[in-house]
């Protein structure tokens, strides 16, 4: 826990690490923002002076207060994100979980989107030098490449990040007062009349049009919070102070450079603002600058959905799948199926849409969405620490409107390309819905028995020296919350499916908790030295190594001479020898039901679906398969209906 109080102190290298980590996505967005305001419409002081103010002002309502003052308080115990905030709050009402899975499933679709966005805003600049030049396939190489080294790790690459995003933002505020010095007054345009002006004298179309586009400068605002865990609050409130700065220098520069063509209809994808404020000399490494810093926040999108997905498998929100830990640094970790469903999609938006301007079109519209859910999520958890009502109907009024506005002006995008990340979203959403009520169904239908009326029976079945031996040590995992209660199959299978005696009978069971790095256990004696019960309280971000956490806490019994597991068979015991581990999972096979709606047979035979892609429950667990009996038995959901049969002579 130290650990996380020390992440929260200001230093000069968290300052670094938050540059490099968590302003990827935020940080690159002068590379395609100004393009998508100005589109094919007539260069005029209206419209860029009113496209800067509506940009400042979106960066400091949305990203600085909302993100930076208000999201960031919701700190579950130093981690950040929309599960760590769903977990914080998910106790105050069940319906709560729809948020959650929304914003989750519409961060994973921003995940598809911003790889090929970012760099081929930062490749296109290249075309200055050779307007021809086939920039897709450039494209789909460099995503191909960062996709294929996430197996490898990145901490080595991880730690030049930061240098390496300072040097980016300088460069922009740099390159903007080199033109801002030409026309100071450009600085009037922070002042929101503009932005009120421009709104008021479009067509309701066009203001919408402009906001749509608008919003696309704060799209890693999201991330500010994610990345809590890694940077710490301290941290990331005085980065953004620079980092800000340095993208409002930017916009402006650009500004200054648009107004001197007032009156022109121009192409910005062969006259990218952002390039064309560069000095001749310094084009081609601005343009090397701006590709790496958009690897960067392509390679802190994947890494977020990692950590997602990974949250939503402990939350069960999403079917079990292999995670890998590639190196030691903390938190990082590789899922490999999403890592290539992700390549998948990232080279189908460069196919689809191939220039950075028609996936403007497409981005925008789901992160909308999550920021939508993370405001209903943040009024709750500020319901929780009994801030007063006005403040928090005041903070949902203000910010439903903001975001449900850039919501309105993002669904004209829905045709010309949104609909791709709202229907990876929604495809998305469907799994962790699916997977959530599939095994709210199935528990309704697992039937639990007093384990105290057994006490005597596998005390004696231990002792049955008629019964052959199934194994030493025998453990089984256990659904039942209650330490008094035992699934009536577990019951079944020790005393009925193939009799198994054993010196001690083991159950556990795994409680994931709200606290994110929580590794606690307890044991309760049922029959000492007999049947023993563990209870593993997890956080929601601990990997369930439950074959190395049980083998610990038998180590700790054994030395505190609570427990003996030494084998019973003579040659063995007068050696001391260990007796040998079996563990027994109970997998629950469906039978056929008639009382089930047809939505929750859809839902059930949905959940199949998953189960056949999804990993089995030892291996979720990582158990050892060489000491795992895996043991089927039939799910009833329904009492068999009353059959008369009548015998004849």
């Amino acid at each position: 826990m130290s650990n996380h109080k020390d992440l929260h102190k200001l230093s000069a290298a968290g300052f670094l690490i938050s540059l490099g980590i968590i302003y990827g996505d935020i940080g690159t967005s002068p590379l395609y923002v100004f393009k998508a305001i100005v589109g094919q419409q007539q260069i005029s002081e209206t419209l860029i002076l009113g496209g800067v103010s509506l940009i400042f002002w979106t960066l400091t309502l949305q990203t600085t207060i909302k993100y930076v003052v208000i999201t960031l308080r919701a700190d579950n115990k130093g981690e950040g994100g929309i599960f760590s905030l769903f977990s914080l709050v998910r106790r105050r009402a069940k319906w709560l979980i729809i948020p959650a899975v929304v914003g989750g499933c519409a961060l994973l679709a921003d995940g598809i989107i911003t790889p090929p966005i970012t760099i081929s805003s930062a490749i296109e600049g290249l075309q200055t030098y050779q307007p021809n030049l086939p920039t897709v396939y450039v494209v789909m190489a460099i995503i191909t490449v960062l996709f294929i080294i996430q197996q490898f790790g990145t901490s080595l690459v991880g730690k030049a990040f930061g240098p390496i995003m300072f040097i980016w933002f300088t460069m922009m505020g740099v390159l903007g007062v080199s033109y801002i010095i030409h026309d100071p007054w450009i600085i009037r345009s922070l002042n929101p009349y503009y932005a009120v002006k421009l709104l008021t004298s479009s067509s309701s179309d066009g203001a919408f049009i402009v906001l749509g586009a608008v919003f696309l400068c704060t799209t890693g605002a999201e991330a500010l919070y994610s990345d809590l865990g890694h940077c710490g609050k301290a941290n990331i409130r005085v980065s953004w102070i620079y980092v800000k700065i340095c993208l409002i220098l930017n916009y402006l520069g650009q500004a200054v450079w648009l107004l001197q063509r007032n009156g022109h209809v121009m192409d910005l994808n062969a006259n990218n603002p952002f390039y064309k404020i560069m000095p001749e000399w310094f084009l081609i490494f601005g343009i090397g600058i701006a590709t790496v810093a958009a690897i960067i926040a392509s390679q802190a999108l994947i890494s977020g959905s990692f950590t997602l997905i990974a949250e939503a498998v402990r939350l069960n929100l999403w079917p079990k799948v292999r995670i890998n830990y590639p190196s030691e640094q903390k938190g990082q970790l590789y899922v490999p199926s999403v890592n290539w469903l992700l390549w998948a999609g990232c080279l189908g938006v460069v196919l689809i849409f191939k220039h950075s301007d028609k996936m403007e079109a497409a981005y925008g519209l789901s992160i909308t969405v999550a920021m939508l859910m993370t405001t209903i999520l943040v009024s709750k958890f500020l319901k929780r620490k009994k801030v007063p009502n006005y403040i928090i109907n005041t903070f949902l009024v203000v910010y439903i409107l903001i975001e449900g506005t850039f919501l309105t002006g993002n669904l004209h995008k829905f045709l010309d390309g949104g609909w791709f990340t709202l229907s990876i979203g929604f495809v998305l959403f469907t799994v962790m819905w699916t997977w959530h009520t599939a095994r709210k169904i199935r528990n309704r239908y697992v039937k639990f028995v007093e384990i105290e009326d057994y006490f005597d029976i596998i005390t004696e079945l231990s002792h049955d020296e008629s019964v052959p031996k199934y194994a030493s040590q025998l453990v089984y995992l256990t659904s039942a919350n209650f330490n008094s209660e035992i699934e009536s199959k577990i019951v079944y299978s020790i005393l009925q499916k193939q009799p198994k005696r054993a010196d001690v009978y083991w159950l556990v069971h795994v409680d994931v908790v709200d606290e994110p790095y929580k590794r606690e256990y307890e044991v309760d004696h049922l029959v000492p030295n007999k049947l023993i019960r563990i209870d593993f309280k997890l956080g929601f971000r601990v990997e369930q190594q439950i074959n190395l956490l049980f083998r610990k806490v038998v180590e700790d019994l054994v030395k505190k001479g609570e427990v003996d597991i030494t084998s019973t068979y003579k040659s063995l015991n007068k050696h001391k020898i260990v007796g040998d581990f079996r563990f027994v999972v109970i997998e629950k096979v469906f039978s056929r039901s008639h009382n089930l709606s047809f939505i929750e047979r859809f839902i059930m035979d949905y959940y199949k679906q998953l189960k056949k892609v999804s990993l089995s429950e030892e291996r979720g667990f990582g158990l050892d398969l060489s000491f795992v009996t895996v043991e089927k038995v039939p799910l009833v959901l329904t009492m068999p209906e009353a059959i008369e049969i009548h015998r004849i002579n």
